[in-house]
Parts: structure tokens; C-alpha cells; sequence
């Protein structure tokens, strides 16, 4: 399954079905089923290529996963929400689902992807093929979907592969889970196999840092300085994350990430 966007296969759903308020991260207010402005007709962003310079870093975020296509292609078989009522309606219910049940596809599948989960393989692979099929359900009950169950049941599984990742680490690997770290002076710090899940990091200085085989899921990095850091290996590390924060030429990335461009 394929959980990259493809914003040409999409009707633009994340730019009409999401609620966004004004802030450092969005120029304007808009409501939940409401188009941004900046919406064409094509379902095209007409400033995509300056999000930021006109005040919408936010939207440059977002990673819906491949949720967007999913759900225009597959669930709804290419009709837009633009023909009825109802049937935007229905659109704006299962898309945010469908977003949620491939975010917890991506984390099954990183899991999986590290030769430390094998005590727990078949258990991830066993959950990944259920919330699959899930996402292949019709709208009605993907909208209704417990997807709050279907996490709990991938929180230990997780937590346990991080602990597998993390006990190659070097040190004491300190546990700073859920911590609030905004605007933390941590440059150089050696936070290797360090838990640092759910951790507000929020314009943290983490420059130089050694963030090796370091739990991140759910880490909060906007405005994180990166500059110089290390993050090989970092565990359950998205791209939105790395895209909403800042860093230089000689922060070290996991390869399956791409340095965002308006890095330095």
C-alpha cells in the first residue's frame, strides 16, 4: 500500500474537510467543510510553492498519508465532494479516518521494517493486515470506525520494538516521554536511544545533538533548531516532523527522509 500523497489524485479533501484557526502556522480562519481560498478549481493550491511566505507553514506540514487519494479514488471512485451535499458530507467524515488508519499503517510498517521486532513480527503483521482491510471498508463504516481501539492495541506493540531499537543505544537512554521540553537548551546533548515520545520540543535547541536510534513518534519538532544533529536510525521519525522543523546541511537524516527545502 502506498502511504505517500498524491495530491493529483486527490479533490483537494485536506484543503476542505480540515478546520484550521490563524496562527504561526495558518494565515486565516477556517472552518471544518469550508475550501481554503487558496483552493482552485483543478483542486489545486494556487501558492503552493510559498506556503510559508504567505503565512500558511502549516499546510506545508501536513502528511495525510496517501488518505486523501485513498479516499477520492478508492472509497468514494473518483466523485468529488462538489457534486452534492450529502455527498461532501460523507467525504469530510471518512477522510480524517482514513488519515488516522494510514498514519497507524506507516508506524506498523516502520516497525516492521527494523530487524529488532522480530519477539513481536507476527503480532504487527497480524494488526497491519486488520487496519488494511479497514481502509478498504465503504463510508459508512469507515466513518464510524474505533480507530482509538486499533491504536491501543499498536501502543505496546510499538513501545515494544522501541525498546528493542533503543537497548543498542550506548548510555543510560534517558526517558523523557511526554515531556515538556519547548525551548529546551539541549544543543549537543547526547540523547542516544533516548525516549522522547509525545515530547513538546517546540523551538528546543537541539543543535549538534546525537539523537541516534532515538524514540520521536509523536514528538512535537516545530521550530526545532536541528542544525548539526544527528538523527541515524531515529525510531518512527515522519517527514511532516522533519519538514516542520529547522536545520543545516550537516543535520544527519534517516534515509528514508528527505532534507526539507527550505532548510540551509
Amino acid at each position: 500500500m502506498d502511504l505517500r500523497a498524491d495530491c493529483s489524485r486527490c479533490v483537494g479533501l485536506c484543503c476542505v474537510a480540515l478546520p484550521f484557526g490563524a496562527s504561526a502556522d495558518f494565515a486565516i480562519d477556517k472552518a471544518a467543510g469550508e475550501p481554503c481560498p487558496n483552493l482552485e478549481a483543478d483542486f489545486r493550491c494556487r501558492i503552493h510553492d510559498r506556503l510559508r511566505d504567505e503565512g500558511f507553514r502549516g499546510c506545508g506540514v501536513f502528511d495525510c498519508f496517501g488518505a486523501g487519494q485513498k479516499v477520492s479514488q478508492e472509497t468514494f471512485g473518483g466523485r468529488s465532494w462538489r457534486e452534492d451535499r450529502g455527498l461532501a458530507r460523507q467525504m469530510f467524515a471518512v477522510f480524517p479516518v482514513m488519515r488516522q488508519l494510514h498514519e497507524l499503517l506507516w508506524y506498523l510498517g516502520e516497525a516492521l521494517s527494523l530487524t529488532q521486532a522480530t519477539p513481536v513480527r507476527e503480532d504487527l503483521e497480524r494488526l497491519r493486515g486488520e487496519v488494511e482491510d479497514a481502509t478498504h471498508d465503504g463510508p459508512g463504516p469507515l466513518a464510524t470506525r474505533d480507530v482509538a481501539a486499533l491504536r491501543a492495541r499498536a501502543q505496546p506493540l510499538l513501545a515494544r520494538v522501541s525498546d528493542l531499537g533503543r537497548a543498542e543505544a550506548p548510555g543510560p537512554r534517558a526517558d523523557r516521554s511526554g515531556a515538556d521540553l519547548v525551548g529546551a537548551r539541549l544543543r549537543g546533548a547526547d540523547l542516544r536511544g533516548a525516549n522522547l515520545r509525545g515530547a513538546l520540543l517546540v523551538a528546543a535547541d537541539l543543535g549538534g545533538a546525537d539523537l541516534r536510534v532515538a524514540d520521536l513518534l509523536g514528538a512535537d519538532l516545530r521550530d526545532a533548531d536541528l542544525s548539526g544533529a544527528d538523527l541515524t536510525g531515529a525510531l518512527f521519525l515522519t517527514q511532516s516532523q522533519v519538514d516542520a522543523a529547522r536545520g543545516d546541511r550537516a543535520t544527519l537524516l534517516p534515509a528514508r527522509l528527505t532534507r526539507p527545502a527550505h532548510w540551509h
